[in-house]
């Protein structure tokens, strides 16, 4: 009876002298610092080297602020990339647009977004893309449109508290800098303890379009008001959510954004009853087992199907009546 395993007799054979081959011998490629500055650095049959000096002096340029130069040789370079290399190819074009961005281009750096959505494929192009939207539309001063892009960035990543915050932050500042509806219509407002005069047909009209604008401002106030306070909800929910799996510096931005969503809740002057509802909505989909299935960094975009902001948090606030109970006109 065998109590050991079998071996194969090759394992006791003398070894075998290896027989040593001569390597051809290489010359390593000696780089000046900026060799790609040279004039003639493209002095070059080869497609990829030529690529890659346009590349590196857009890139050179762009960091010493020389925006136009960098435009230049970014475009120099998108001539000589191949149509399958699509990796160079988004980088260039978003360099082609942070240049644009920084030459007060906003038409050109839109465009130029657009061009680089046709070669998104995954999650992570397509959040690149929207970060560099946002960029654009804040340089611009661009609010209502950074908003649309925001939201868009918050269904995609539903549970990123630091999208939700910038939008909220973006909705206080457009409700901060936004003149209070009646203040511009002043002279629209009949006084009360004067006797009331005939007006001319031409006056009452203008004085109805006044009224009219004036109640459409109060309503666009309003629905931003109650946007600032959702996102800021959402954000504090998702930032007491994450705080357990925290420490040291994650865990003290964390605390900090968490007290800067409490104090901003508080000037929105938010009824307690109007905070209880805005939560409720809000934490409807913040079940842990469904944040770890949708967790969709790198998925591809061809089977990807999101719901609009409006119809997964947005309608169901307004449906809630928050607006009819609580916000600016009834704090006036």
């Amino acid at each position: 009876m065998e109590m050991f395993g079998t071996f194969d007799d090759s394992v006791f054979e003398e070894a075998r002298d290896k027989v040593s081959v001569a390597l051809s011998s290489y010359n390593a490629k000696i780089c000046e610092p900026e060799w790609f500055c040279e004039s003639t650095a493209v002095d070059t049959e080869e497609t990829l080297e030529k690529q890659k000096v346009y590349k590196f002096r857009a890139d050179l340029a762009f960091r010493q602020g020389k925006y136009q130069k960098s435009l230049e040789d970014y475009r120099n370079c998108l001539a000589w990339i191949p149509d399958n290399n699509l990796t160079i190819k988004r980088d260039v074009l978003e360099g082609m647009a942070r240049c644009c961005l920084n030459l007060g281009q906003r038409e050109k750096a839109l465009e130029l977004t657009d061009a680089l959505s046709k070669e998104a494929s995954n999650t992570c192009h397509l959040t690149c893309l929207l970060l560099l939207k946002i960029s654009i539309h804040h340089h611009f001063g661009a609010a209502g449109a950074k908003m649309a892009v925001l939201e868009q960035l918050c269904c995609l990543h539903p549970y990123n508290a630091w999208h939700w915050l910038s939008l909220a932050q973006t909705c206080l500042g457009l409700l901060e800098t936004a003149p209070i509806a009646g203040e511009s219509h002043c002279s629209a407002v009949v006084q009360l303890d004067s006797p009331a005069e005939p007006q001319p047909e031409s006056q009452t009209e203008h004085q109805q379009e006044d009224n009219r604008k004036e109640r459409e401002e109060m309503e666009d106030r309003n629905r931003v008001w109650l946007k600032a306070c959702m996102c800021f909800t959402r954000a504090r929910l998702l930032l007491d959510s994450f705080k357990q799996q925290q420490s040291s510096f994650v865990l003290q931005r964390s605390e900090s954004a968490l007290c800067r969503s409490e104090e901003a809740l508080q000037r929105l002057e938010l009824k307690e009853s109007s905070l209880q509802l805005i939560t409720e909505v809000m934490s409807e989909d913040l079940l842990p087992e469904k944040m770890r299935e949708d967790n969709q960094d790198g998925d591809s975009l061809a089977g990807l199907s999101l719901k609009s902001f409006r119809d997964r948090w947005w309608n169901k606030l307004l449906c809630s009546g928050v607006l009819e109970a609580d916000g600016p006109a009834l704090q006036q």
